[in-house]
């Protein structure tokens, strides 16, 4: 019996062998496949300038944009002025704005640099604060004139305004996610 059983277990493991074998080596119907999301981050760029001005204030070429001007000052005078936003090649779509701050208030003519604004779509956003908004949603790739001469009245004082300055400052919100200017403005915590 000893061998009987000897030789069915050496049958039962050759036979267990043979079958570990034949799975180990058999091929299973399988298949792999991925997604790979990749991120690029948009932004809005913009920039400012204004044609450069000859000694009398008249442009020199219009091409030639310059962040700078330097104007001698005479009653009843027109001075070429047009600072324009350039909103980039690469920008996303955005709202615009701009800081106005006027020296020369007091003293300029009839047709105003805030006229000539509002005349442009510009609108007060805050007055406290002389915060203009465009009308409407800027593209890529677009350029917004903010206004385009500034004229001193005829009386105008100007030896008291021999430091004066007019400062605009450009300011850019995406527009995704805002229905308004005003939404962007406040939720931008800008200024």
């Amino acid at each position: 019996m000893k061998t009987r059983t000897k030789a069915l277990l050496l049958t039962l493991c050759a036979a267990l062998l043979v079958c570990a074998t034949v799975l180990a080596t058999m091929a299973f119907l399988t298949a792999t496949d991925s997604v790979r999301n990749t991120f690029t981050v948009g932004n809005v760029a913009i920039t400012l300038d204004e044609a450069e001005v000859d000694a009398n204030g008249k442009a020199v070429t219009p091409e030639n944009r310059v962040d700078a001007n330097q104007y001698k000052l005479i009653p009843g005078k027109t001075y070429d002025k047009d600072p324009t936003i350039h909103v980039a090649t690469d920008s996303e779509d955005c709202w615009l704005f701009v800081k106005l701050e006027n020296g020369l208030v007091d003293i300029t003519g009839a047709t105003t640099i805030e006229n000539q604004m509002t005349a442009k779509g510009w609108a007060v956003i805050d007055a406290t604060k002389n915060i203009y908004a465009y009308r409407s949603i800027a593209s890529a790739d677009t350029d917004v004139v903010v206004f385009d001469t500034f004229t001193l009245a005829k009386d105008a004082a100007v030896e008291r305004y021999k430091t004066a300055e007019i400062v605009v400052t450009a300011y850019a919100v995406q527009a995704d996610g805002f229905t308004s200017a005003a939404d962007a403005w406040a939720a931008a915590g800008l200024e």
